[in-house]
């Protein structure tokens, strides 16, 4: 090659590559991130009735899925699912994931009324396999069984307009990933704690639905 063509080539070919002719294949499409903001379960990962169970199984899985339908302090929601004698349910947040806030991050509505109680256990994951348990107080009935589901009235529903997500009003039962040191979750583990009235189609733990007080979008690459 003469002294003209390389000094040719060695001016071009820095062009060619800026032009993008040799150049490296561009960086992968951005994150597209969830706008929808549903702060309901979108989805039920699994579902094993125990004993008593029934109620509620003609309307699965959407009987679960959006937003809690309370019937306030003196009437339980029949839109619930019952998962009997130590039944269990595993929901999986689609939109946005739980995050840690200040204060209550996440909600579960269940159907108490008056002093009739069904206490639920609550752990939460973020792959779906390894677990944290809130330690719930079965036994604390005086105290109001602190660190369970299934405790506290639900007020909140599409024809209230009580928000769901607003702990102040919302009623359920609030838990703080704080407590156990997780910073963040996309799945939610219920289990009948075993502890509950079991008889018919209606034992055990009622589920209404669950919400998130505290999230972040969910994205996909």
């Amino acid at each position: 090659m003469s002294r003209a063509l390389r000094f040719l080539f060695a001016w071009l070919l820095p062009a060619l590559l800026v032009a993008g002719c040799g150049a490296p294949e561009s960086e992968s499409e951005p994150r597209v991130c969830d706008t929808d903001r549903n702060p309901f379960a979108g989805r039920v990962v699994s579902f094993t009735p125990g004993d008593a169970a029934g109620f509620g199984q003609d309307r699965f899985p959407d009987i679960v899925l959006g937003p809690p339908r309370g019937g306030g302090a003196v009437m339980g929601s029949l839109d619930v699912l019952s998962l009997g004698r130590r039944g269990e349910i595993v929901l999986e947040l689609t939109s946005l994931a739980i995050v840690d806030g200040p204060g209550v991050d996440l909600l579960v509505f269940e159907n108490p009324f008056g002093s009739f109680v069904e206490t639920g256990l609550v752990a939460v994951s973020e792959d779906g396999q390894t677990w944290h348990e809130f330690p719930c107080a079965l036994t604390d009935r005086a105290g109001g069984y602190p660190g369970c589901a299934g405790v506290k009235p639900v007020f909140s529903s599409p024809d209230s307009g009580v928000s769901a997500t607003d702990p102040a009003v919302a009623g359920g039962d609030g838990f703080d990933l704080a407590t156990l040191g997780v910073p963040r979750a996309r799945f939610v583990r219920i289990r009948d704690s075993g502890a509950n009235y079991y008889s018919g189609a209606s034992g055990g733990f009622d589920l209404d639905a669950i919400a998130v007080v505290h999230g972040e979008p969910l994205c996909t690459e």
